[in-house]
C-alpha cells in the first residue's frame, strides 16, 4: 500500500471534521461581517483583527499585530493594524500562509438587508465583506484549525493573516509587511490568498494596473467673450476624441495568452475614472461665468503580462503629444498617480498544483486556472517579498464584490475550507 493510500482515511476523516464545523464556519463568517472595516477611512481594523489574534491565541498560535506607521491612512483614530499568527510544528519544514484582507469597500446605496448584519438565508450569508472576502478568511482559519486537530502530524508552519487596506492598494498591510520580510522566504514558502474567483478556480495572477491624471491647460475669461480665453475643456474633448478613435481600437486588439476572466478582460482596457473641469465643484449657488483655464481626467488603464508599463505610459504620452504639435493652445500634464506590473505565478508549482489536486477531491471536477482582471495582494507577494508560489483561492463569486446584498454562499465557504485543508497538508507533507 502506498503513503498516500496509507493517509486516505485519515483525509477523508479531515474532510468529514471540515464538515461538521459548518455551524461554527457560518457563525465566525458573521461576526467577521459585524465589524464596520470600512475603508477608507479604515474603520474598526483594531478590534477585528484582535478578535481574530485571540482566537486564533487560544488554538496555540503565536499571535503579533503590526501596525504600519507612515503608511498612507495611518494616524491615531485609523490606525493601521495589522495581525499575523503562526504555529509551529513539531519538525522543520516549509511554511504555507494564508492571507485574507479584513477590510471593506463602504457599503453604498441599495441594500435590502443590514450590510453588517451578517443574515443568514438560503445558505448564503449576506454583508459588506462576505464574498470580499471575510468569507473567506473563515474558511481558512476553519481549515487550518480542522488540520491541526485532526492530530496527523505536521512538519512546518502554518500561518494567518489579516491585513489591511487591500481595498486601497495594500500598502498600510501587506506591502508594509512584506517589505519588513513577513513574505519572503526563509520565513514563507508557499501563500494562498482567499479572494472571491469561484471555488472551482485556481487563480495565478492578474493584469498590471496604471492610474494616470490628464490635466489640460486653458486659459481664463468671462464666459460672455469665450474667444478672449482658451477652454481647457474642449482641448479635453480632443483628448477623448483621440483615445475614442485611436487608443480605444487598438487596444481591443491586444489580447493576452493569461486566462485572465472574464473573457472581456483578456484584452487591454482603459476606463476613464473621473472628469472635473472649469469651477471647483462643492459650492452652493450658481458658478461664475469663467472659461475653464483646467480640466482634470483620471485613467484607468489595465494591461497584459505582454506588454511594458513604458509602452503603456508611453502611447498615452504619445496621444498627448501629438495634440500638442497639432492643435493650438494645447498644454497638458500628464501625472502619474499608481502603477503594478502584471503578476502571474507557475500554474505547475506546489501551490497552484496542491490547490488544483484538491478541488479534484473535494469538488470533483478539475479546477480552472484564471487570472483575475483586477489586482490584489500577490502583487506585493510577489514584487516585493520575491515570493512567487502565491496564488488566490477561496469562495465567493467575484461579480458579487462591492455589489449591494452582496453574499457568499455557505457550500462554498465549505468546500474552499476543504480544499484549503487538503492544500495545506500536501504543500506540509509533500504528499499528494
Amino acid at each position: 500500500m502506498t503513503l498516500a493510500a496509507d493517509l486516505a482515511p485519515s483525509l477523508d476523516r479531515l474532510m468529514d471534521r471540515i464538515e461538521g464545523r459548518r455551524a461554527e464556519l457560518v457563525a465566525l463568517t458573521q461576526d467577521l461581517i459585524r465589524f464596520p472595516t470600512i475603508n477608507p477611512p479604515g474603520e474598526a481594523y483594531r478590534p477585528c483583527a484582535e478578535y481574530l489574534g485571540e482566537r486564533l491565541r487560544k488554538r496555540g498560535f503565536e499571535v503579533t499585530y503590526v501596525r504600519a506607521e507612515g503608511a498612507p491612512g495611518d494616524c491615531e483614530a485609523y490606525p493601521r493594524i495589522n495581525v499575523i499568527a503562526r504555529w509551529e510544528g513539531a519538525r522543520p519544514g516549509p511554511c504555507v500562509h494564508f492571507n485574507s484582507h479584513i477590510d471593506v469597500v463602504d457599503p453604498g446605496q441599495g441594500w435590502t438587508v443590514e450590510p453588517f448584519g451578517g443574515l443568514v438565508r438560503d445558505g448564503r450569508v449576506y454583508g459588506r465583506g462576505a464574498c470580499d472576502m471575510k468569507g473567506g478568511l473563515a474558511s481558512s482559519v476553519i481549515a487550518v484549525e480542522s488540520l491541526l486537530d485532526s492530530g496527523i502530524a505536521l512538519p512546518g508552519a502554518i500561518e494567518i493573516s489579516g491585513t489591511v487596506d487591500e481595498e486601497s492598494g495594500g500598502y498600510g498591510g501587506v506591502a508594509y509587511l512584506a517589505e519588513r520580510g513577513w513574505f519572503s522566504k526563509p520565513r514563507v514558502d508557499h501563500v494562498i490568498i482567499p479572494e472571491p474567483l469561484n471555488v472551482d478556480r485556481v487563480c495565478i495572477g492578474h493584469r498590471g494596473v496604471w492610474w494616470a491624471e490628464i490635466e489640460t491647460k486653458g486659459r481664463i475669461a468671462h464666459g460672455s467673450m469665450p474667444f478672449l480665453g482658451d477652454s481647457a475643456i474642449r482641448h479635453m474633448t480632443a483628448v477623448l476624441g483621440r483615445i475614442e478613435d485611436d487608443l480605444y481600437p487598438a487596444l481591443a486588439r491586444r489580447h493576452s495568452d493569461m486566462p485572465v476572466v472574464p473573457e472581456g478582460a483578456r484584452q487591454s482596457t482603459l476606463n476613464s475614472k473621473s472628469l472635473h473641469g472649469g469651477q471647483a465643484e462643492g459650492h452652493s449657488g450658481l458658478p461664475s461665468p469663467l472659461v475653464a483655464d483646467s480640466c482634470r481626467m483620471i485613467i484607468d488603464r489595465r494591461f497584459l503580462i505582454e506588454e511594458s508599463l513604458e509602452d503603456v505610459r508611453g502611447e498615452v504620452a504619445g496621444v498627448l503629444d501629438t495634440l500638442k504639435a497639432e492643435r493650438p493652445g494645447f498644454d497638458y500634464v500628464l501625472r502619474e498617480l499608481f502603477s503594478v506590473a502584471p503578476s502571474m505565478a507557475d500554474r505547475d508549482g506546489p501551490v497552484a498544483t496542491a490547490a488544483a489536486r484538491a478541488v479534484r477531491r473535494v469538488l470533483g471536477k478539475e479546477a480552472q486556472f484564471v487570472c483575475s482582471p483586477g489586482t490584489y495582494d500577490q502583487k506585493h507577494v510577489d514584487r516585493i517579498g520575491k515570493l512567487k508560489d502565491c496564488i488566490a483561492y477561496g469562495p465567493g463569486v467575484l461579480d458579487l464584490a462591492h455589489q449591494p446584498d452582496e453574499w457568499v454562499g455557505i457550500d462554498d465557504m465549505v468546500a474552499a475550507a476543504k480544499v484549503m485543508a487538503l492544500a495545506a497538508h500536501s504543500l506540509l507533507t509533500a504528499q499528494a
